[in-house]
């Protein structure tokens, strides 16, 4: 203890920086993830009765080829009472064809159009609100047309949890692995937003899900006036959303393997890029409690980096401060790879430290653009 008081201002500032941001690390390792990870869910109902009705719902423009090679897995669904409506927005290519035949052997899928308008542009909130006007159901499952669900127990699965109270059901949206780099930064990108909501719902801190995997009654829909309360927005219709309607009684999580949906990832580092900056674009409307909680996990994980680096140029306690770098490191690596596990996401270990270390620099040049250009990005 002498020996810290005897130290010098600098080392002092920086050992309690270490420290402190050591301590925050620990909790959401510890404490946050590892809930995701033991997160225990319902099991399944055997008496079909007790399956609502539920209306699947997709938006789909020019999506002719991911239709004709997907739609197929959501018509397949092993489930006693469902519909598949699919918005067909403005499509240009042959995507009324595609739905057509899929009509003729699919006798639960349902089809309503959107005819262009060069006097009138919209969102994808748009054609969701017409879908789920269409849906018969008060159960709303939405995913997207370039999505597909894992196994034909996806909707069992989520109706699992469609209890009484429960009015909105968190999904998992994973992507296909494919060869790269790119494609190994996406699946961990997407893992780690996923334990952070998935994370702060259990904590019944509901905040967001994605629309590539999420269910909610259709009540809560027109009780929040759909998508009133940022109709003019590119983006919201799943976070913001969910943003508005969830709460800490009324949510429910579901991530078994078996319920996850997969999506086509990009393809190029810019096409990803564009996807990102429209997805953060909605960040500059969280309330500022929200922001300050997300913005939590990623500052101290910077602040550990940088003040063990200013430990060790000033060599204090280096032996104390390495191993308790060395502790946090093994312990990250280890709640990423039983998380990775956890959502059935493979042979991505070897590139996690790097993507731990450039989605810091990643998501900041993100927020930076984002800040300086207003444009907003287009759903198709």
């Amino acid at each position: 203890m002498d020996f810290f008081y005897n130290s010098s201002i600098y080392e002092k500032i920086a050992a309690i920086a270490f420290s402190f941001f050591i301590l925050v690390q620990l909790y959401f390792i510890f404490i946050f993830y590892l809930k995701v990870i033991r997160k225990k869910f319902n099991p399944l109902p055997e008496n079909t009765e007790e399956y609502p009705p539920v209306s699947v719902v997709i938006c789909a423009r020019n999506e002719e080829e991911n239709l004709q090679h997907f739609l197929p897995r959501v018509l397949e669904q092993n489930y006693p009472n469902y519909e598949v409506v699919v918005v067909n927005d403005c499509s240009t290519d042959n995507t009324n064809i595609v739905l057509e035949s899929l009509q003729k052997k699919y006798l639960h899928l349902r089809v309503t159009e959107i005819k262009e308008d060069e006097k009138f542009t919209h969102t994808k909130k748009l054609a969701l609100t017409v879908g789920i006007k269409a849906a018969k159901n008060e159960w709303l499952v939405l995913t997207d047309a370039d999505c597909f669900p894992r196994s034909n127990q996806w909707l069992k699965l989520m109706a699992s949890n469609f209890a009484p109270n429960i009015e909105v059901v968190l999904g998992y949206g994973g992507y296909l692995s494919k060869k790269g780099l790119l494609n190994k930064f996406i699946r961990l990108d997407t893992l780690h937003i996923a334990m952070n909501y998935f994370g702060w719902a259990i904590a019944r801190k509901p905040y967001m899900g994605v629309g590539r995997n999420l269910a909610y009654r259709k009540s809560v829909f027109f009780r929040n006036k759909g998508f009133a309360n940022h109709v003019g927005l590119e983006s919201g219709d799943d976070d913001l959303f969910v943003m508005d309607v969830a709460n800490s009684a009324n949510t429910a999580v579901e991530y078994r393997i078996k319920a996850h949906t997969l999506s086509v990832p990009r393809n190029t580092y810019a096409s990803w890029i564009r996807q990102k900056r429209r997805h953060l674009s909605t960040s500059k409307f969280y309330p500022s409690e929200l922001k300050f909680r997300l913005s939590l996990e990623p500052f101290s994980r910077t602040g550990v980096y940088l003040s063990f680096i200013v430990l060790a140029i000033l060599a204090f306690l280096p032996y104390v401060s390495a191993s308790i770098f060395i502790f946090y490191i093994i312990s990250r690596i280890t709640i990423q790879a039983l998380a990775a596990q956890k959502f059935n996401e493979q042979k991505l270990m070897h590139v996690t430290l790097w993507w731990d270390l450039y989605s810091l620099y990643f998501y900041a040049k993100l927020l930076i653009f984002n800040l300086f250009t207003q444009k907003q990005q287009k759903w198709k």
